[in-house]
């Protein structure tokens, strides 16, 4: 039975924990340390923790935060935002994260994303692509919170990546970010169908149900926030994680091996 990783998303800005619908109407939901330790308690494969703040400040990471969430965190921790140096990539590591997740920098500067692989290996390297659906239709690879369109395709921008060094792709679909309407299966089909290292989707999560759909597409995980944290349909804050019995019983025993 194939088993796949299950990854909450935590979004910090301005030093508390906030969601968003498709990158935008973001919402206060409570202090990113108490969340991380509920989900210690849910024994959750590992967390991903993003400073959207950072970029859009242009300021580097918090590290007195990060390292205070990664003491934290039993379990392995992601951490993006703001990172736009090796010396932070060291900094982070040195501090007790995992893993390091580029975004606005990978795309200015993709030796970044070479220099970090080098130092920490690629497995620890990690590329967040934000991808939106243009005026004509066509997916592009938005920066910058989703702000700024680059004109790149995903695939393209996605292959550029895995030959720089990156050992993951965190692969977000704007359009779908807090609608609980499913993962963007095409999206997930179309990268994992380009690159030979594990994708992880995110964005539209509703339930446990669209796990299955976006790894049957060739997710080699999936990751959610919205769905882990509010309680719908009035989306008021509830931190929650499936049971492991339940993820075997919906998920793991109906995918192929």
């Amino acid at each position: 039975m194939r088993r796949a990783r299950v990854i909450p998303v935590l979004l910090i800005q301005k030093g508390g924990l906030v969601k968003s619908v498709k990158f935008k109407d973001h919402k206060y939901v409570g202090d990113p340390i108490n969340a991380v330790k509920i989900f210690n308690e849910k024994e959750v494969d590992e967390i991903v923790v993003v400073d959207i703040s950072a970029s859009a400040e242009k300021r580097p990471p918090n590290f007195k935060q990060a390292k205070e969430i990664a003491s934290e965190a039993f379990m392995p921790l992601g951490y993006g935002g703001g990172i736009s140096k090796l010396d932070e990539i060291k900094e982070l590591i040195e501090g007790g994260v995992e893993k390091v997740i580029l975004n606005t920098s990978a795309f200015t500067n993709p030796g970044l994303v070479h220099e970090g692989a080098k130092y920490i290996g690629s497995q620890s390297m990690v590329v967040s692509i934000d991808v939106k659906k243009d005026f004509w239709g066509k997916y592009k690879v938005f920066v910058q919170n989703g702000a700024k369109n680059t004109g790149i395709d995903p695939v393209t921008f996605a292959r550029q990546m895995e030959n720089a060094g990156a050992g993951e792709i965190f692969l977000n679909a704007i359009d779908k970010d807090g609608t609980f309407s499913g993962y963007d299966t095409a999206l997930i089909k179309l990268i994992s169908a380009s690159v030979n290292i594990p994708v992880v989707a995110i964005g539209g999560a509703g339930s446990v149900n669209d796990f299955l759909q976006a790894l049957e597409s060739g997710a080699s995980a999936v990751s959610a926030g919205s769905l882990f944290v509010f309680q719908r349909p009035h989306r008021a804050v509830l931190i929650s994680y499936p049971s492991q019995a339940e993820l075997k019983e919906k998920v793991y025993s109906q995918l192929n091996d």
